[in-house]
């Protein structure tokens, strides 16, 4: 279930501020001086790619600012400027990959983009949070437990495209039910599912697409 819209990784990006530096100075003088704007753009990217890298290789809740700062190869000044804790660091870093779902969401084909029954949209949306899980599941653990996460961009964008199902199906009282409806995708409960119950992905995906079935009507749209 791989997209290839994820192919570029955030190290491509950590390398393209300096070699687009390097284009520029064959046409003239102070081109080895990069701006404040192309050295803020490449230290951000650089502090990503590094945190990325070590959200995958240990518990992410046990990542500190002085080694991403010391992997990311900037001052822990220019590390703080930009983000408060490793959650915050973790939070940009699913932000990044987060908006690609959300653009799939919004305009891909159906029966995840638009023009499918509610009940079809739900199974194929939980099918793709389940695949964005089983890539990204250190990011989505190193992001602060509890309600700062409900108050994260992704948590707010998945809720309101659920949401809009129920309303779209005649669900009964779509704000209670839908927060619900995405508590089977918290990040522990995947992990323990995947990880300590030893669960497949492809398990979890079909179990929670007869879940959508199940709560939603299948012929109702539009």
């Amino acid at each position: 279930m791989t997209n290839g819209d994820e192919v570029r990784t955030l190290r491509d990006v950590a390398g393209a501020v300096p070699l687009r530096r390097a284009a520029a100075g064959a046409s003239g003088a102070g081109a080895g001086r990069p701006s404040r704007r192309e050295e803020a753009i490449r230290n951000h990217a650089q502090i990503l790619a590094a945190a990325e890298q070590l959200f995958t290789e240990r518990d992410p809740r046990s990542v500190t600012m002085d080694q991403i700062a010391k992997a990311a190869g900037v001052g822990r000044a220019t590390l703080y400027r930009r983000f408060p804790d490793p959650p915050a660091v973790a939070a940009a870093l699913l932000d990044e990959h987060e908006r690609i779902l959300q653009g799939r969401l919004a305009f891909g084909p159906p029966p995840l983009g638009p023009g499918a029954p509610p009940a079809q949209r739900l199974a194929a949306f939980y099918g793709a949070a389940v695949d964005h899980l089983e890539r990204h599941l250190p990011l989505t653990l190193g992001i602060r437990p509890g309600p700062a996460r409900f108050a994260a961009g992704a948590y707010r964008h998945w809720r309101a495209h659920v949401r809009s199902l129920l309303v779209e199906a005649g669900s009964p009282d779509p704000d209670v039910s839908v927060d619900a409806l995405l508590s089977p995708l918290a990040p522990e409960v995947y992990q323990f599912q995947r990880h300590t119950l030893g669960f497949p992905p492809e398990r979890i995906a079909e179990t929670l697409g007869r879940l959508a079935r199940g709560v939603l009507p299948e012929s109702r749209m539009g």
